[in-house]
């Protein structure tokens, strides 16, 4: 998985007031979460955008005055007009403790579903999966190449080896929809089909 560097500074007060201060500064307040105390700081806003507007997820290294932590989000809190980021929760990982990251939907392939006039439609853009830091993959591939009309692409499909994937397994991904060119072209082999039917009972009498 992908590495973002980080620094922070520590808080040396809390509270909505010292928060409100620090955005207005350009700051946004976070929190580390995962050691015997929590730890509370803020970022750059600059550097914080470069983190979370980005299809790609990371393994964070917390610089936070001079201490190392590695860590990776689990929770953003928006601004309801601007969509600025006003709080973030960092979990602090380890080698030995799993950790659940919300990891982007790739898809390889062209689908032969495609081919007969039906449409790729993407269900489920990112997944939910438990791992080791070390096993966290920059993104889950699914291969759609053999997915034909009204056929999906299921949670229990993927096949992991060091992930656990955490949403429901009857879930669809990824699927070939139906489309009004692939009905008329069903419906006109149809038809061919039964024309040539019919012209080889003619022929028989």
């Amino acid at each position: 998985m992908r590495t973002f560097e980080l620094e922070g500074k520590l808080r040396e007060s809390l509270g909505k007031k010292d928060a409100k201060k620090l955005r207005v500064a350009n700051q946004v307040p976070c929190v580390l979460y995962g050691l015997e105390e929590n730890i509370h700081f803020y970022c750059n806003l600059e550097a914080v955008r470069k983190l979370i507007y980005t299809p790609h997820v990371y393994l964070i290294n917390l610089n936070l005055d001079g201490k190392q932590y590695q860590a990776v989000m689990q929770d953003i809190q928006y601004h309801p007009v601007n969509d600025e980021p006003l709080h973030i929760d960092f979990l602090k990982t380890s080698e030995d403790k799993p950790v659940k990251v919300n990891i982007p939907v790739v898809t390889n392939g062209f689908a032969k579903g495609i081919r007969e006039g039906g449409r790729l439609q993407v269900e489920m853009r990112r997944l939910w999966v438990s791992a080791l830091p070390k096993d966290l993959p920059d993104e889950i591939k699914i291969d759609v190449t053999n997915l034909g009309i009204n056929e999906s692409y299921r949670v229990s499909d993927i096949e992991t080896d060091t992930l656990k994937i955490i949403n429901v397994k009857s879930v669809p991904v990824v699927r070939v929809m139906v489309t009004r060119a692939s009905r008329s072209a069903s419906g006109a082999a149809t038809v061919d089909g039964e024309e040539a039917t019919e012209s080889e009972e003619n022929a028989e009498e």
